[in-house]
């Protein structure tokens, strides 16, 4: 493939990322749950920013190594969560996913990261979404129902389940033990804390996706770090084609993952 495609193919792959749609599920069942989810989110991207027409007549993505290249997520700052917001999310999503002889945590995996970028840029803003009401409560075949971004959502539900373990347990959550953790995240499923404003179902299952998409998405949107949750799953990436492999039916297919940014075999050095 000559370098004039890879641009074309780089830029076109980055324009039509989209966000991860996970299939809802009620119950906790932790890794087997987002295991289960692990398709849908490797079949799509994350929710970084929504894609704008160009001109393809004054665009330089016909010239060689000249296609608009990702701009990973990177960095260790929070830029929507505070510090004990930060801390709170760690341990909670690492209760969702926690690190076993399978793969690390979600926490580790970045998740906690994912989330605190995806909150602080259009995804956090709802962009992209309706959000003119009217505001009943609706069906669960009618989607989101609420008034708040989902920025919103986190940041009224965040020092709710606080106030609970703290209640509860007279700790912070992330100071509990990992029974006592599961236990709140448990009243969280069972929609036993009250979450001021935010929608106790509809936060628990924007909760699961946004965990879910944090850990299986491209590394480029700062979760799924090391390709962790893809070499969990057996999920090769972003190839270009997999002609080699057309043919070899029945056979592990043991290939290196490749993420939207690419990899030292095909991306032009700079």
């Amino acid at each position: 493939m000559g370098t004039t495609e890879q641009a074309v193919l780089l830029s076109v792959r980055y324009m039509t990322v989209t966000r991860v749609c996970s299939m809802p599920n009620t119950e906790f069942n932790r890794r087997h749950l987002i295991c289960g989810l692990a398709a849908g989110a490797t079949a799509a991207g994350a929710s970084v920013g929504f894609a704008t027409a160009g001109d393809l007549k004054t665009s330089d993505i016909w010239q060689p190594d000249k296609a608009d290249a990702p701009r990973p997520e990177a960095g260790n700052d929070y830029r929507f969560f505070t510090a004990t917001e930060a801390a709170l999310i760690a341990k909670l999503v690492d209760r969702i996913i926690p690190p076993d002889d399978l793969g690390p945590g979600a926490h580790e995996a970045g998740v906690t990261f994912f989330l605190d970028r995806q909150l602080a840029g259009p995804y956090g803003q709802a962009q992209g979404m309706y959000m003119g009401g009217p505001w009943s409560s609706g069906t669960d075949s009618q989607g989101y129902q609420t008034r708040l971004t989902p920025a919103a959502m986190y940041r009224t539900a965040i020092p709710k389940i606080e106030a609970y373990a703290k209640s509860n347990y007279r700790k912070s959550f992330a100071e509990l033990s990992g029974d006592a953790q599961d236990s709140v995240v448990r009243a969280l499923e069972a929609k036993q804390i009250d979450l001021g404003g935010a929608p106790r179902d509809t936060f628990f299952t924007m909760l699961l996706q946004n965990v879910n998409e944090g850990y299986f998405s491209d590394p480029l949107y700062g979760g799924n770090r090391n390709m962790a949750g893809w070499k969990m799953i057996g999920f090769p990436g972003a190839h270009y084609n997999y002609r080699p492999f057309v043919h070899q039916h029945n056979k592990r297919l043991s290939i290196d993952a490749v993420s939207i940014m690419g990899g030292p075999t095909w991306t032009p050095e700079t």
